[in-house]
């Protein structure tokens, strides 16, 4: 791989993009490995007190251009009751230039938005609803650690439609354990009756230090035949096709002009501000992780900021990361793209023999314009190979 030393410094512009972590669940589900805690008896004011804290701190070291992404994650945000989240959205807004037309998404549990909360959220711009749904099965809702069902699902929706949110998603899991390929058909078949302008469909990954790996180790967690995942796999991208969505990246599908702007943030590999207990940022050529605990985060605020790690990106690494999000996109990886982030080089001059490779291999194709490069059709499911190949 030819990464010249002439190559300028990466990501030299100030990011646009904004991430911040709540990090409280009502409970922890089955699956999840995310930087999430219990948030019955938790310091969560002190918590929005040390956020604020890195706020500032992050805006004196980076001061930040005008944000068009921002993107609250957990956790469940919308565990914050409305006085909570209208002091932490008006901190947001008071320490980030949010752009007039920002894309500005908040996650939630089915079940944890009231009307008052709404009320409060469209307040501190939110304009962006990303709903937990998982399954419309309540049995399956049940065997992973979920606490809402199917009609909850429902109701929020409805509730955020009535307080005026348009731009509406929810996530759907397949893989699920004694999942059928019919139950995964129709709990799409409920998704869709939503009529909203997106959807997530990811598949189970069981990772560790989750109450399902612990089970996968003794043999105790019934997962789907592998051919059957591929089945359903192949199900929700020709539902959502024939339904009208644009299969725009590996795991999500929109209406035109809907589709996720903060996430392609991180499928450009563009730089973004990282804040909160446990999260990721990548400014400069740098990226860093926050330190993860609550209490150990609350106190690490108050010292400055809250790093718990920071590692310079070499640009060897920075282009096989560029490959690797980039190639996750159905529109693929563009030369202009890469010529513009790593001074000038070219796809081909960087990775010829494995593009050739998997060219010849029928996993990738030119895109329409060859400008670049995307996923062949057979690619698509093999996408983590393609991925991995970039790896030096």
């Amino acid at each position: 791989m030819n990464a010249t030393a002439t190559v300028p410094p990466l990501h030299a512009w100030t990011p646009r993009a904004l991430y911040i972590h709540i990090p409280f669940c009502t409970n922890k589900c089955y699956y999840c490995d995310f930087n999430s805690y219990v948030a019955a008896g938790q310091p969560i004011d002190a918590y929005l007190d040390a956020l604020e804290r890195e706020m500032e701190n992050t805006v004196k070291a980076l001061p930040p251009e005008t944000i068009g992404k921002v993107f609250v994650g957990g956790g469940t945000p919308t565990v914050l009751n409305p006085v909570q989240m209208t002091r932490f959205l008006d901190s947001v807004n008071r320490h980030f230039p949010i752009a007039a037309g920002a894309e500005f998404t908040m996650e939630a549990n089915p079940g944890t938005t009231d009307p008052d909360k709404l009320a409060a959220m469209r307040a501190g711009g939110v304009n962006r609803i990303s709903f937990g749904a998982q399954t419309f099965d309540n049995k399956l809702l049940a065997a992973i650690g979920r606490i809402h069902e199917a009609d909850d699902v429902v109701n929020s929706i409805a509730n955020a439609k009535a307080a005026g949110f348009t731009n509406l998603s929810i996530d759907l899991m397949f893989g699920l354990p004694r999942q059928t390929l019919q139950q995964l058909a129709d709990s799409v078949e409920r998704a869709l009756e939503l009529d909203l302008p997106h959807y997530s469909l990811y598949s189970l990954k069981v990772e560790e230090n989750t109450l399902f790996h612990r089970l996968y180790e003794r043999g105790e967690l019934p997962l789907p035949e592998e051919d059957v995942e591929v089945e359903m796999f192949a199900h929700l991208r020709r539902r959502l096709t024939e339904a009208g969505y644009g299969h725009y990246e590996i795991s999500n599908f929109a209406r035109p002009g809907f589709e996720s702007r903060h996430n392609s943030a991180y499928w450009h590999n563009e730089p973004y501000y990282g804040l909160g207990a446990g999260a990721h940022g990548y400014a400069h050529g740098e990226r860093h992780l926050n330190i993860k605990g609550v209490q150990p985060y609350i106190d690490a605020a108050l010292a400055g900021l809250p790093r718990l790690e920071r590692n310079a990106v070499s640009v060897k690494e920075a282009m096989e990361d560029f490959m690797m999000v980039g190639l996750r996109l159905r529109a693929g990886v563009r030369d202009a793209d890469f010529a513009l982030q790593f001074g000038g080089a070219s796809l081909a001059d960087v990775f010829g023999p494995v593009l050739d490779k998997l060219l010849a291999q029928g996993l990738l194709e030119r895109t329409p314009e060859e400008d670049g490069y995307r996923l062949s059709e057979a690619g698509v499911p093999l996408g983590n190979e393609v991925f991995g190949a970039f790896l030096a």
